[in-house]
């Protein structure tokens, strides 16, 4: 019996990352940085611009449009010491769209640095005749559900959030974002408001770029997964038995699955993680409807472990994303709006996906789990040649394209 992944222990999926290796800025231009190219256990070093020329003639590119919100806001208390609040996602089951469009109050689960200096009952800030007021209502396992409220309550919350935010850089950059993070921390491509983390595997793309791909007759499609600061989260328990995966929000449109069916089988290669566990969750809640017709959506989102420990016999993909379909539209569904906490690590199999454009990312990490699911143990072998020939790593760093 294979191991189930509960019983990974995380040490076994460590490297030595020298600080000196981690891009703490963005390359000069989007599709300058380096290529790795790991196809046939066999690893070529090229530039991202020639990445036309490395794609099979088949390939299906799957992209996360999501978009990175300010979502930190600094205030300070009555003895002037900064205290830091950094949206993770909404309170209270909200929908991301909802709580963002959300005017006069809303709840938010925060990250709050500083926490014990915060003695008073609610901070404020002042820009203009504007006032945002936050509270701390409750403490959820390390996290805190926040109120904030304005004075203008014709302004969403979004607003709001570029009014007094910043844009949250990888807390492993240790500096302050600049100007030039308000452009390159987010896609080009990037559309629908609700991250606090960029899918940064899809930093590297230029709009010529996805011209060209076109051009060459790349099919290009896109779903939407918002980041949670999770992504960042280190794994600290010995065993992954003892890791909360974090939950992101999936929304995708009914004609977004109906076109991934169209092409399944293409070769899919998914433009990062975040896209690879939207996609790979969209085969579970397939086959969770398949099963199960009246499932509720509840029921139907992914959890942790759903995908190892599920009693189902496996289907097709065809059949998953048609059983999926349906399912929506027995019940007039125009989109999709779910959960997802899908672990991938190895000894996962991918079911709908056949490659992956992602960044190195760091040492004992959920993501380096997922990329050893990807190509297995010769994910030691990827990472080594990229520490050997100066990759540059994590969200600014270098790119690579792991071919099935």
């Amino acid at each position: 019996m294979s191991l189930h992944p509960s019983d990974i222990s995380i040490l076994d999926y460590t490297y030595e990352l020298p600080p000196d290796r981690i891009a703490n800025f963005p390359d000069q231009k989007r599709d300058g940085s380096k290529l790795l190219l790991y196809k046939d256990s066999q690893i070529i070093e090229s530039k991202f611009h020639s990445i036309v020329e490395h794609l099979p003639n088949d390939t299906v590119l799957v992209f996360n449009d999501t978009k990175v919100i300010t979502a930190r806001i600094k205030f300070k208390n009555q003895q002037g010491q900064g205290i830091e609040v950094f949206c993770l996602g909404p309170a209270q089951n909200m929908k991301p769209q909802q709580a963002l469009n959300s005017k006069g109050k809303v709840n938010w689960l925060c990250m709050v640095g500083h926490v014990k200096k915060w003695k008073e009952e609610a901070l404020s800030l002042q820009k203009g005749d504007l006032q945002l007021n936050v509270k701390l209502l409750a403490k959820h396992e390390g996290d805190y559900e926040v109120l904030f409220n304005w004075s203008n309550e014709q302004i969403p919350f979004y607003e709001i959030l570029e009014i007094f935010g910043e844009l949250p850089i990888p807390p492993y950059l240790k500096r302050e974002s600049t100007e030039t993070d308000a452009l390159r921390y987010q896609t080009v491509y990037a559309e629908h408001k609700g991250s606090v983390a960029a899918p940064t595997a899809g930093l590297h793309f230029t709009a010529e770029k996805l011209d060209e791909l076109k051009k060459a007759g790349t099919d290009c499609l896109r779903l939407t997964l918002h980041v949670g600061a999770g992504t960042f989260k280190p794994v600290k328990a010995a065993k992954m038995e003892g890791h909360s995966m974090h939950a992101e929000w999936m929304h995708l449109k009914i004609e977004a699955i109906e076109a991934i069916q169209k092409v399944l089988m293409k070769r899919i290669v998914c433009v990062g993680t975040t896209s690879l566990r939207a996609l790979e969750s969209l085969y579970w809640m397939g086959l969770k409807a398949h099963y199960h017709r009246g499932i509720t959506l509840e029921s139907l989102e992914i959890s942790q472990w759903d995908v190892y420990d599920l009693a189902l016999s496996p289907i097709t993909p065809a059949e998953s994303l048609q059983a999926l379909l349906n399912w929506m539209l027995a019940r007039g569904m125009a989109d999709l709006h779910c959960k997802t906490q899908i672990m991938i690590a190895p000894p996962y199999q991918l079911k709908m996906a056949k490659g992956l454009f992602t960044n190195f990312h760091q040492p004992q990490s959920t993501l380096l789990l997922l990329v050893a699911a990807v190509i297995g143990d010769d994910w030691r072998k990827v990472y080594a040649y990229a520490l050997a020939h100066d990759f540059r790593f994590l969200s600014y760093g270098d790119s690579s394209l792991l071919l099935k």
